[in-house]
């Protein structure tokens, strides 16, 4: 199921490929941008919060947050089936923008770490219900030969909400003088913008998925290179743990919460950066050697963390660390669509994101016991070799044989 190759010279490349985008594409990338904003203003407060504000045990804050992710991972299928099903993608989409926008001021009300528990599940609750339609949206807006381009423009303008969002973050804490509850509030506004542009999207009746020959949920109903794809991503998603690893590596090593977060701003920018060249590149030559060698530069990247020792060092792999996601993330989705018909794509994408999902917890609590019980290099060990084995199940799968 590959798709032509193209010369250098290919309008896919630079901005000529993102004009050549349809504009329904780049309007899905605005409302995933302001949605980003608000997550990435949201999500380093929560914690402060739980623990300062609200008196909740650190403890809490793990199980709220797993409890969260586990409600959106679980919904993503579900959402996507039904939305296969009917041939719809917006109502879904808004729906899912609606709840998380209405989940921000839940949390800023909340009295207790009880109440920011059911707001987190409603706002994560959006989340699955919207990811497998949008990116079946975006996938319904082109033809084959732009698809990762598309997919890398939206996760580019998704990541730079992430950058404004965690930069507005410590903007607003200094403005407030530490008012998290303020600044809380203030993270509903930009959701209530991406609320607004989505409403305004329709869906593409021209490219919609076939609502009466939609595949049901269980995984035997897709195709063997598909659950072959799903099988190796699984493997790697079981030792990708996550990020909050990082950022405890840079606390070990005596960086300051301020230079922490510039870190993980570094590494978003090089994410936004990176995704449309990645994502035009995974065009020409295929996804499937794009994700390998975004599986490759995790590994390097992980034995890296293993051994730092120095802020310099954590500066470079935190850069580079944006390449493997930009890599990995928009492709990966795409390539789950080439695998299937249309009438399955919301339904392929959702299951990728169960898959994912559900093994990054799993990964989490290995990681954190690795971390404990035998130290950080551990940690960062099991996560490089879960990304070479997984790299090799892409390269030698006799089932994605025909899929570049």
């Amino acid at each position: 199921m590959g798709t032509p190759r193209e010369a250098p010279g290919s309008p896919h490349q630079g901005l000529a490929g993102l004009r050549r985008l349809p504009s329904s594409v780049r309007r899905t990338g605005l409302v995933s941008f302001f949605a980003d904003i608000s997550s990435e203003m949201l999500y380093p407060l929560t914690p402060i919060l739980l623990t300062t504000v609200l008196g909740a045990p650190v403890a809490v804050v793990g199980v709220i947050e797993g409890v969260a992710e586990a409600v959106s991972s679980l919904v993503r299928p579900l959402a996507g089936r039904f939305s296969d099903r009917r041939g719809r993608r917006v109502p879904f989409m808004a729906w899912g923008y609606g709840l998380s926008a209405l989940g921000k001021p839940l949390i800023a009300l909340s009295p207790a770490w009880p109440f920011v528990l059911l707001a987190r599940g409603v706002d994560r609750l959006g989340k699955g219900i919207r990811t497998g339609p949008r990116d079946a949206y975006l996938a319904d807006a082109v033809d084959e030969a732009d698809r990762g381009l598309a997919f890398g423009w939206h996760r580019a303008l998704d990541t730079s909400g992430a950058v404004v969002g965690a930069l507005l973050c410590l903007l607003l804490l200094w403005w407030t003088r530490g008012d998290v509850r303020l600044v809380i509030w203030l993270a509903t506004l930009p959701a209530v913008v991406s609320v607004v542009l989505v409403l305004q999207l329709r869906d593409q009746p021209a490219k919609s998925a076939d609502a009466g020959s939609a595949a049901r949920f269980e995984a035997r109903a897709f195709n063997p290179p598909l659950r072959w794809y799903l099988a190796a991503w699984g493997t790697f998603a079981v030792t990708n743990s996550s990020d909050v690893f990082l950022i405890l590596k840079a606390k070990d090593i005596g960086l300051s919460t301020t230079s922490t977060v510039l870190l993980y701003v570094l590494y978003n920018v090089t994410y936004a950066l990176a995704s449309p060249r990645l994502g035009s590149l995974s065009d020409r030559v295929g996804r499937r050697r794009v994700l390998i060698g975004g599986l490759v530069i995790f590994a390097a990247v992980y034995a890296g963390f293993a051994v730092a020792s120095t802020w310099q060092q954590l500066v470079a792999l935190f850069g580079v660390y944006g390449l493997y996601i930009a890599a990995t993330e928009g492709v990966g989705k795409a390539f789950a669509v080439d695998l299937v018909p249309a009438s399955q794509r919301a339904s392929a994408i959702g299951l990728h994101g169960l898959v994912a999902g559900v093994a990054t917890l799993v990964a989490s609590s290995i990681a954190g016991v690795l971390w404990s019980a035998i130290g950080p290099w551990a940690t960062f060990g099991y996560g490089a070799a879960g990304a070479i084995l997984c790299a090799v199940m892409l390269a030698g799968a006799p089932a994605l044989r025909t899929s570049r």
